[in-house]
């Protein structure tokens, strides 16, 4: 995490805080790419990286991608890098501050042929084509269970402000494509909703795999993997994945999961 950007970032970071008024940072996201980050904002997290390592296991080989309520692109462009040069991928998102991000993210990286980015609703997305994976990280609170944040991008990223997890399954099964995958991210505490979420869309979960924050503490999140079922078949519940230890160091999981999106370990 501790490389250089390119010089082009300073540059392209300046203007963008001159544009929204606010510090910035760049950060270090995969192999040679970087994003630009709100120093006070909604920042990318471990539900973002795992999301995205989950999808690559199931989908490795996938030429086209949605990533559904994008934010400023961390999912999308982590599974685009792991996906490879062929891959094209498709953002949307609806907040205009996350919006203004991710294009500036994709553009300093280079990726402006490779990466639509739609400023849009995801539950009025209807695109003509469909996709190999989709994936989402879904706003995990109804806006009755906390206080919504006056910020606008925070309160977007964590309360069901434009949908909740039941409109991501929805829009993702009208564009996954036959045998295509749909991964996402949910609190293990409110599992239910995703899985009936996902059913009510008419999808099944094929993998599931809960994490753990830290060795002895119960699951934080879930990653699920879902696919249109051909046949009704069990969910294959895959091995938890614990980030940290007791010491609180990062576990080998972990370790493994940032080497394979180029980072030493």
């Amino acid at each position: 995490m501790s490389r250089q950007a390119p010089p082009h970032f300073a540059a392209a970071r300046t203007a963008l805080e001159i544009e929204l008024g606010e510090e910035l940072t760049v950060d270090g996201l995969s192999g040679e790419w970087f994003i630009f980050q709100r120093a006070r904002g909604h920042r990318h997290s471990i539900d973002d990286v795992l999301t995205a390592h989950y999808a690559l296991s199931v989908a490795s080989r996938a030429a086209t991608h949605l990533d559904l309520g994008a934010g400023i692109g961390t999912v999308g462009l982590l599974v685009l890098w792991g996906l490879g040069s062929g891959a094209h991928l498709t953002a949307v998102e609806a907040q205009t501050v996350s919006h203004r991000l991710l294009l500036a993210n994709v553009a300093e990286n280079g990726l402006t042929e490779r990466v639509r980015a739609l400023l849009l609703d995801l539950r009025e997305l209807a695109l003509p084509e469909s996709f190999a994976l989709i994936t989402g990280s879904p706003p995990y609170f109804p806006i009755s269970s906390g206080i919504v944040p006056q910020d606008s991008q925070k309160a977007h990223a964590r309360f069901e402000l434009r949908g909740d997890v039941s409109d991501y399954a929805l829009a993702a099964a009208r564009h996954l494509a036959p045998g295509g995958w749909f991964v996402f991210c949910f609190p293990t505490p409110q599992k239910q909703r995703a899985v009936a979420a996902v059913a009510a869309a008419g999808l099944g979960i094929v993998r599931m795999r809960d994490v753990i924050p830290r060795e002895g503490l119960p699951p934080l999140f879930s990653l699920f993997a879902c696919q249109h079922p051909l046949v009704a078949k069990p969910t294959v519940l895959d091995a938890p994945l614990v980030v940290r230890t007791l010491e609180g160091t990062l576990s080998q999981s972990m370790h493994d999961v940032r080497r394979s999106f180029g980072f030493a370990v």
